[in-house]
């Protein structure tokens, strides 16, 4: 063999083992396309706020997807309706701490195993000027529409305590989360308590007859993903891989709040100044708080002095109610709670 055909021989081995190592990447692409679409998806049922930005987040960036996780987001319109998905098919809700509570009475399979929010200002009470409302103490005797057994019926239970008030000053209204900025527009009740964005909602649709109420740190609201211990021995590791992907949302925050805000922006509909100042009001770290177990205790007694829970023996321990395994993997740091 001449040496001119030798070269050529060697490169045509060359090339063949080239297109050989290409064809390998491309299969090796392809069956990882095709294995992480072929991964049961995880159902997550979202509330729609300001409390649910780092799924959003998490959403827009393709953080569940770098993690090989395929996320099924479904709205509610609050968390209570969120942990009530959990029984028709969703794997995860998020929902306020409140929801676990009083359910923690009636079951005792559902978890808490992150809080993925934190605010005392998220719930809000909205009053007219026109009904004579200005100052905390001219609510007695007035009409004041809540949605019951939720935390915005502890938040005004408490912020009425906070002024010298009680719940029996004033004048309790049910309505549902959606109904209450039409009620208080049309004059049907004077004031509302309620979350955002509907207090923000109701608000704007006041104009100058509206007022926001002094809000003082009565209550400090941890929104949570919850879940239940079910699907946690089911499916412990794509849960700790969800919680990867909110530790990133929780990065991109911290380093991107302008992007963040852009996001809940388009999430929400909602004006850049709006967003702007309920970004703000929110501490949007992955974490288990000490402070969350005392918040849930307190709520406990609260539910059934009120009526809206009929203990049988001793009142469910909050620390039951949390599972932080799953956290501990992947944020040791993020975990506070004393047993």
């Amino acid at each position: 063999m001449t040496s001119t055909t030798a070269h050529r021989v060697a490169a045509l081995g060359n090339r063949g083992r080239g297109a050989c190592r290409l064809a390998g990447v491309a299969v090796l692409a392809v069956w990882l396309h095709v294995s992480t679409w072929a991964a049961e998806p995880l159902t997550l049922a979202v509330s729609h706020g300001p409390v649910s930005l780092t799924v959003w987040v998490a959403e827009t960036n393709g953080y569940f997807e770098r993690e090989g996780l395929i996320v099924r987001v479904r709205d509610c319109t609050s968390g209570r309706s969120c942990v009530e998905m959990l029984d028709a098919g969703a794997d995860l809700a998020t929902a306020a701490e409140l929801v676990v509570t009083l359910g923690s009475f009636s079951r005792a399979d559902l978890a808490i195993i992150a809080t993925i929010s934190a605010s005392s200002h998220q719930i809000k009470l909205i009053a007219r000027r026109s009904a004579g409302v200005t100052a905390p103490g001219q609510l007695r005797g007035k009409r004041v529409g809540t949605v019951l057994g939720t935390s915005a019926e502890f938040f005004l239970d408490s912020w009425l305590l906070f002024h010298g008030l009680s719940a029996g000053d004033i004048s309790l209204v049910a309505l549902g989360p959606d109904q209450l900025a039409g009620a208080l527009a049309r004059g049907e009740v004077d004031a509302i308590a309620i979350w955002e964005p509907h207090a923000a909602t109701a608000l704007k649709s006041l104009g100058t007859d509206g007022l926001s109420m002094p809000n003082p740190r009565v209550y400090t609201q941890f929104f949570s993903l919850v879940t239940t211990r079910g699907a946690i021995a089911k499916r412990s590791d794509e849960m700790q891989r969800l919680l990867r992907a909110l530790l990133r949302s929780q990065q991109f925050i911290a380093d991107e709040p302008s992007r963040a805000r852009e996001i809940l922006v388009n999430r929400l509909g909602m004006e850049p100044g709006a967003a702007d100042a309920q970004f703000r009001e929110h501490d949007f770290r992955i974490r288990l708080d000490q402070a969350l177990i005392g918040a849930m205790g307190r709520q406990a007694r609260w539910a059934v002095r009120e009526g809206h829970v009929k203990p049988e023996g001793k009142i469910p321990n909050p620390l039951d109610l949390v599972e932080p395994s799953l956290l501990r993997q992947g944020a040791p740091g993020a975990i506070t709670l004393v047993r």
